[in-house]
């Protein structure tokens, strides 16, 4: 899953940052509204983290505004400003949930999770191919009962290979979605993961590769 990070303290930012992706998730982080306004343009993300108190103005307004075009990704309002009346006025212009600084990092990533799985139009919790299963709320991963240990990264190619089972999906589309702007599509890195995830699956294989086009996970196919 795909987060933006919104945050203008540059050491908070990059703290939030690094505990994302040790999550497993792919982070783009900027300091103020308007490089997000950009993202937020061109890219769907699964959950933004936003600072209230940013360079430009009270992130909340701005969010207001985004909300008024029918932007419904979920946002996780992180600030300081945590009275009562703060977090009425938060939830009445867009917000979703609300964390008070300082907070604990294990509970951010437990929100932004919640937050990207309740979103409109997201799929199940728990997804399926053949023995294989996957627990979103868990983040657990389980192939004919037994418990695998995956790395955040194998964890999140897997489960866009689940949500697209039986569809090719290509190397770009992973890298879009599992790793974050600083990634390079001419890097191997789609293809080390994947290699560690296939020796963790074990047999009968499930995910195929289909020459030119990406990998498919479905049971039963012709592939390598």
């Amino acid at each position: 899953m795909r987060v933006l990070l919104v945050e203008d303290e540059p050491d908070l930012r990059d703290t939030v940052e690094a505990g994302l992706r040790d999550a497993g998730y792919a982070v783009d982080a900027v300091a103020d509204w308007p490089n997000a306004d950009l993202l937020l343009d061109v890219t769907d993300y699964d959950c933004v983290v936003l600072d209230r108190l940013l360079p430009s103005g009270d992130g909340l307004y701005a969010l207001a505004g985004r909300r008024r075009t029918g932007w419904a990704a979920p946002v996780l309002c992180l600030t300081a400003l945590h009275a009562l009346p703060d977090r009425v006025e938060g939830f009445r212009l867009g917000a979703d949930d609300y964390l008070p600084k300082p907070f604990a990092m294990v509970e951010l990533v437990a929100r932004v999770g919640s937050l990207a799985r309740r979103a409109p139009g997201r799929l199940p919790v728990q997804l399926r191919c053949a023995d294989l299963e996957l627990d979103g709320a868990r983040r657990e991963v389980r192939r004919g009962g037994v418990l695998l240990t995956l790395t955040p990264k194998e964890y999140a190619v897997l489960h866009r290979l689940l949500v697209h089972q039986e569809t090719v999906v290509t190397r770009s589309a992973l890298i879009e979605h599992c790793w974050d702007e600083m990634a390079d599509p001419a890097s191997n890195v789609v293809d080390a993961v994947m290699a560690g995830l296939r020796r963790k699956l074990g047999g009968p294989p499930l995910i195929h590769t289909v020459r030119g086009h990406g990998f498919l996970l479905g049971a039963g196919q012709a592939g390598t």
